[in-house]
């Protein structure tokens, strides 16, 4: 999916319901027909790490996260803002996350 095709979380979100890394990295990966090992490639993992996060059972850190968005060349707040409300959602803490790039 290059960054013509890049479509709001937001606009997901009203779509499909709260967005997750787990649901973005697997959407993303099938919008450009990747087998999960050519795009672990990519995010230079594994393939089982690849399924693990695609299935929910790992959390990405906010680094992590903005290495992944890097490699798949999306905008970091967008997988750093899924990541961060990842984790506060596994807390069972009801907050929603809002990023602004610093200087």
């Amino acid at each position: 999916m290059n960054i013509k095709n890049y479509v709001g979380i937001e606009s997901l979100e009203v779509k499909f319901g709260p967005m997750t890394v787990a649901l973005y990295i697997k959407s993303f990966r099938e919008a450009d027909e990747i087998s999960q090992t050519e795009f672990a490639k990519k995010l230079k993992i594994s393939r089982a790490n690849l399924c693990d996060i695609e299935k929910g059972r790992k959390l990405l850190s906010a680094e992590r996260a903005a290495k992944f968005a890097k490699y798949i060349k999306v905008p970091e707040v967008v997988l750093i803002k899924l990541a961060l409300q990842d984790l506060l959602r596994e807390a069972q803490l009801n907050y929603q996350i809002e990023l602004k790039k610093v200087a």
